[in-house]
């Protein structure tokens, strides 16, 4: 038996509508009841998933920006990764002459965007979360978590594997760059990924990976998918990675609570 629940949340554990639906949140809450330990594992700001974490309004684990952060049950920071100052300031302005698409920066307890994007304001149901405007020529380089690129329209896609491609033989290894769904492209510090953060809690709680299962739809979870004792991917998973880890277990999509269904029935929970 499982002893932690690692989960990504936009494409997986929320809804279409990037909510948290009722059904979830009374199966997550039984779920700590029983004793099991659950982690949200997303490339969303630390601030944003508190604030959902606080309206289930239970105590969990949370690994945020793709790994760069991870805090605790009770809000306290326990690993942080920061983009190289230097590198920070290159890749934000990789993208400013670009009409098609968007440079998100999370920095420090801030979200920072070079222009308005209501696209986006859409993923944020579950909190009061909200950007600020930046200048990618003159901002504060450090403390920072991620940088990312979106596009309004996932039929850009092949937009952003050109910036990812170009990027990869820019910085190399120095950075962690993974696609967080088809229009967003996320680049974090050397090594980050969810599966190195997962490893760290687990550590902490005493625990092994083999004794976690993970659910993900993105590449930015392929590691963490890879590391633990089970891995299952969304109906609704990107191309890429269902063709990365074809061994592993397809289940139903977000949009069907897909997710909260399989926990259900894996700890006979009948919340």
């Amino acid at each position: 038996m499982f002893h932690v629940v690692a989960s990504d949340l936009d494409g997986t554990l929320l809804t279409p509508e990037h909510s948290l639906s009722p059904y979830t949140k009374q199966v997550l809450q039984a779920l700590r009841q029983k004793g099991i330990h659950f982690i949200f594992a997303t490339g969303r700001h630390h601030i944003d998933v508190a604030q959902m974490r606080e309206n289930m309004e239970i105590d969990a684990f949370m690994i945020t920006s793709n790994g760069a952060r991870v805090h605790d049950s009770h809000g306290n920071l326990i690993f942080s990764q920061n983009v190289e100052p230097t590198l920070a300031s290159q890749i934000a302005q990789e993208c400013t002459d670009d009409p098609l698409v968007f440079t998100h920066i999370y920095r420090g307890d801030q979200w920072l965007i070079n222009k308005e994007d209501t696209y986006s304001l859409s993923f944020h149901q579950e909190s009061r979360f909200t950007y600020e405007f930046f200048n990618p020529f003159d901002f504060e380089t450090d403390d920072i978590a991620k940088i990312y690129f979106t596009t309004s329209d996932d039929a850009l896609h092949p937009h952003l594997v050109k910036l990812k491609n170009r990027l990869d033989e820019k910085y190399g290894d120095q950075v962690s760059i993974a696609f967080s769904s088809l229009n967003c492209l996320e680049i974090m510090g050397a090594n980050v990924s969810k599966g190195s953060a997962l490893k760290k809690v687990v550590d902490k709680l005493g625990l092994a990976l083999n004794d976690s299962i993970a659910f993900g739809d993105g590449m930015n979870d392929y590691e963490m998918l890879k590391m633990v004792g089970k891995g299952c991917i969304m109906q609704n998973a990107t191309p890429d990675l269902r063709q990365k880890l074809p061994e592993l277990e397809v289940i139903g999509s977000n949009a069907d609570d897909a997710v909260p269904h399989y926990l259900d029935k894996l700890f006979s929970i009948n919340p």
